[in-house]
């Protein structure tokens, strides 16, 4: 299984690269729609890894630049920086061994740059730089998408280009996950594909409703998609599974049906649980409001102005609630917001009220096997935790494991962390456990 998985390396002759998937048991086949595809040409079980590649390029993005190394990514204390550019910064001699090939000759673009203009080239510069760099070194040519580099969390740290990963097609119901340790790109299969499958993975938040995931396909990747979850837009599942993500509430308060537009009124919803209408122009129109207050909060919160945009979101989450449904992402997305602010004031217990609200939502949202339900349930365990609620955390640190053993990798560093705390969590609970008895007689 070694060998299966080792890391794919550029190949720019197609024959080569046939080969070297191959050995990998999988293979590049031509589809009249979507053009190239990766098909499985054997069986991968549930959490396998399917394909690893290095970036042909990559380069740290500006908030990352000086906090991690440029050839490894990983975050660290001790940087060295480029005695001469002044902008590259390496976690020790090794790296910058490494990295020395291709910056010797960036180094002096971005020096004379420096000196002549005043300006330190942006990362998107900097990485046209490396790939112009890279192909005359090489003399390569290829084509591929610019993929963003993100680390366990999936926090945003960088961009780079996977020429092979590249042929990946998006489908919005994937049966695999591309994630990355340091700059090197992961896939694994995130349900069991079968020989003769495509394999597919999510260029986009999934979270969404068909015409939004459509929306942002089409203005970022210029293509309309085909996947069954979108074939399905017009079915029952389908207006059933939209009315929920981005659909309004019922009007009745104890109701948690989802509404379709009313046969016998245009300008109407109704209810498709309990029957109860309600004028959909009237309702767009208060969403609007509320939309206007939302970019009220986000200018509060891009100024750091934490308490006033906790404040105006709490109200906005209200108003919310009394708009989409229970389940939407709205309510989701106001609640992850709500939740980092907490975190930002450190209001722990405020913050774990949110995380828990938005469980409900993130499991409707996202499949079942999917990161962000895995570090939703990691995040609501930590802060579970930090307040001493030892069995509650312990419940979503393992629902956590489930997920992420999949997505991140058993062996993991991301994933011994988590087993660590599993484990002190167990001990914990153990001891805990013996007090609950005594409580009881």
């Amino acid at each position: 299984m070694k060998a299966r998985s080792a890391s794919m390396s550029m190949a720019v002759d197609s024959n080569d690269l046939q080969s070297a998937l191959a050995e990998k048991g999988l293979a590049i086949s031509i589809s009249p729609e979507k053009g190239r595809c990766l098909i499985a040409k054997r069986s991968f079980t549930r959490g396998e890894i399917v394909l690893l590649q290095d970036p042909y390029v990559s380069v740290l993005d500006s908030a990352s630049v000086n906090k991690r190394c440029d050839v490894c990514f990983r975050l660290c204390t001790n940087l060295k920086r480029c005695s001469v550019c002044k902008t590259t910064w390496y976690c020790g001699g090794t790296c910058q061994r490494n990295g020395w090939r291709l910056h010797q000759h960036e180094c002096k673009a971005i020096t004379s740059l420096k000196e002549e203009k005043q300006q330190t080239p942006t990362p998107s510069l900097q990485l046209m730089l490396r790939l112009l760099i890279k192909r005359k070194l090489q003399n390569a040519g290829f084509s591929c998408n610019a993929h963003t580099i993100c680390d366990s969390e999936l926090r945003p740290m960088g961009t780079g280009l996977y020429p092979v990963i590249s042929i990946i097609n998006h489908s919005c119901f994937p049966n695999a996950v591309l994630l990355f340790e340091g700059r090197q790109a992961v896939v694994r299969a995130v349900e069991p594909i079968r020989e003769g499958s495509e394999l597919t993975v999510s260029y986009i938040e999934i979270a969404a409703s068909t015409a939004s995931r459509k929306k942002s396909l089409k203005e970022q990747y210029f293509f309309d998609c085909k996947c069954l979850r979108c074939l399905k837009v017009d079915t029952p599942d389908g207006l059933h599974e939209d009315a929920i993500l981005e659909g309004f509430r019922c009007s009745s308060d104890h109701c948690e049906g989802f509404l379709l537009h009313d046969p016998d009124d245009a300008q109407s919803l109704v209810c498709q649980l309990c029957g109860c209408g309600r004028n959909e122009e009237e309702t767009k129109k208060q969403a609007r409001k509320v939309d206007k207050l939302g970019k009220e909060a986000s200018k509060l919160l891009s100024s750091g102005n934490y308490s006033e945009a906790r404040s105006l979101y709490e109200q906005i989450q209200q108003l919310q609630t009394q708009l989409w449904h229970p389940y939407s992402v709205i309510l989701l997305r106001t609640g992850d917001t709500l939740l980092k602010i907490c975190m930002e004031l450190y209001d722990w217990k405020q913050a774990l009220k949110y995380c828990r609200l938005t469980i409900p939502a993130y499991e409707r949202a996202y499949p079942t096997c999917h990161p962000m339900m895995g570090l939703q349930y990691y995040a609501c365990g930590k802060l579970e935790w930090f307040l001493e609620n030892t069995l509650e955390a312990l419940n979503f640190f393992e629902k956590a494991a489930k997920i992420l053993t999949v997505t991140h990798g058993r062996n993991s560093e991301f994933l011994t962390q988590l087993f660590d705390r599993i484990q002190e969590a167990h001990a914990e609970a153990a001891h805990l456990r013996p007090r609950y008895d005594d409580n009881e007689d």
